[in-house]
């Protein structure tokens, strides 16, 4: 019974990390004037969504390689990719770690129980981490590159933006949806 559990938490991982690369491409590409591109994508709903059903570390997994995977298969995110993966990973690792109280591994029929204000609080510390992580790499990143403090400040007003608006998408869509597929879960008498 033990191995039943691994395996379905090794294909929960497999399959969260999936929705997450593949809801990258759903996206809206954002000129910069200094530096890479932004863009409003509904990536961070699944990074989200991997915290609350996986909890921290599962979680985080799914979100880091499914969001890696993508900068890995786009030529303008190639280099970003190292990075991608431990933001990501610490969007969901946040969000879980709030949304489980504590615990490092989430069990879906042993916290069935949505706290709807606990994940929307787990939720926007997910995304606030990602943000000031994102922002701070954006802003060295420039500044490595040539840009002068002031233009990596401005470029930083875009993408702050644009993080902005993918938290708020993510935190609206991944706390409802959350609470679906935990309801599913126990029906299905699904541990992950």
């Amino acid at each position: 019974m033990k191995n039943r559990g691994s395996i379905y938490k090794v294909v929960t991982v497999g399959l969260l990390g999936a929705l997450v690369f593949v809801s990258n491409y759903l996206s809206f590409p954002i000129p910069v004037p200094v530096g890479d591109i932004s863009r409003v994508h509904l990536g961070n709903v699944f990074c989200l969504l991997a915290g609350f059903v996986m909890g921290p570390v599962g979680g985080g997994l799914a979100s880091g390689i499914g969001a890696m995977l993508y900068d890995l298969t786009n030529p303008a995110y190639v280099a970003s990719a190292p990075f991608t993966f431990l933001f990501k990973f610490l969007l969901a690792f946040v969000c879980g770690i709030i949304a489980h109280r504590g615990r490092l591994s989430g069990s879906m029929l042993g916290e069935c129980t949505i706290s709807t204000p606990r994940y929307f609080v787990a939720a926007i510390a997910g995304s606030v981490t990602y943000i000031v992580l994102y922002l701070a790499k954006s802003f060295v990143t420039a500044l490595l590159e040539g840009s002068s403090p002031e233009a990596a400040g401005i470029a930083l007003i875009t993408k702050f933006a644009t993080s902005s608006v993918n938290a708020v998408l993510a935190i609206i869509i991944s706390v409802p949806l959350a609470a679906v597929i935990k309801k599913a879960l126990k029906s299905a008498k699904i541990a992950v």
